[in-house]
């Protein structure tokens, strides 16, 4: 991606660290689901951990990521998926396409353009298809780990769905998520000022706290969440 500031050797600690985080990431990948279609392509897939858990529902998916190291190991982990095309991409971009949906988690809050950045991946996307966002919610929540791991911003519902539709998209659902991993997320990182790698506080967590957090989210949704789910419509 443009222009994406901070540390890209703390940025591959948190994302290696954050990957034992299994049932967080399972909940992230049901939620995009239902919007994906047949083909669709991930902006900034980082290690590949959800690449690999979508393309076992799909029958094509692209995966794509900016920095050309990661890229390479990108390119290694998922070498006998056959189902699965790897690139690189960078945003924004002037690139067209015709993918089923655009799906990105975690990228945005790091691109100074996002407006720019949300209107590429609707470029990258058939009329009517499907852009599919996860952001960090809220501005009070930017720690010292956002700021070494590279975020330029936290957003909110208003926020988000401001940018997507100056990107010239049609929001169509917007909610938080993980209502007490803001909390958690909160007192570890801006009190305690720990960085979220792996560890004993992420396990429980992600085996005690976080099933029940989303029992509750899919009968209630919360006013507020550790991050912003949103989906919204290309035109056509």
């Amino acid at each position: 991606m443009a222009e994406i500031t901070g540390d890209q050797r703390v940025q591959s600690e948190v994302l290696e660290g954050l990957a034992t985080a299994v049932n967080h990431r399972r909940w992230f990948v049901e939620l995009a689901v239902p919007y994906l279609g047949e083909n669709p392509i991930e902006v900034g897939s980082g290690l590949g951990d959800y690449a690999l858990e979508w393309a076992e529902q799909l029958p094509r998916f692209t995966a794509t990521e900016a920095d050309p190291d990661r890229l390479v190991s990108l390119k290694e982990r998922l070498a006998d998926r056959p189902n699965i095309e790897v690139r690189q991409m960078l945003l924004p971009h002037s690139e067209e396409g015709d993918y089923s949906a655009a799906v990105s988690y975690n990228v945005l809050e790091h691109i100074e353009d996002h407006v720019g950045a949300l209107r590429s991946m609707g470029e990258l996307v058939r009329p009517g298809g499907a852009v599919v966002i996860i952001v960090p919610a809220f501005q009070f929540a930017m720690s010292p780990a956002d700021i070494a791991t590279g975020h330029v911003r936290r957003y909110t519902k208003k926020t988000l769905a401001a940018a997507m539709t100056e990107a010239g998209l049609r929001v169509e659902k917007i909610h938080y998520a993980n209502a007490l991993g803001l909390i958690g997320y909160f007192m570890a990182t801006k009190v305690f000022r720990l960085m979220p790698k792996e560890g004993p506080m992420v396990k429980v967590y992600d085996t005690l706290v976080l099933p029940a957090t989303k029992a509750a989210e899919q009968v209630v949704r919360p006013p507020f969440g550790q991050s912003v789910f949103a989906v919204a419509r290309t035109p056509g």
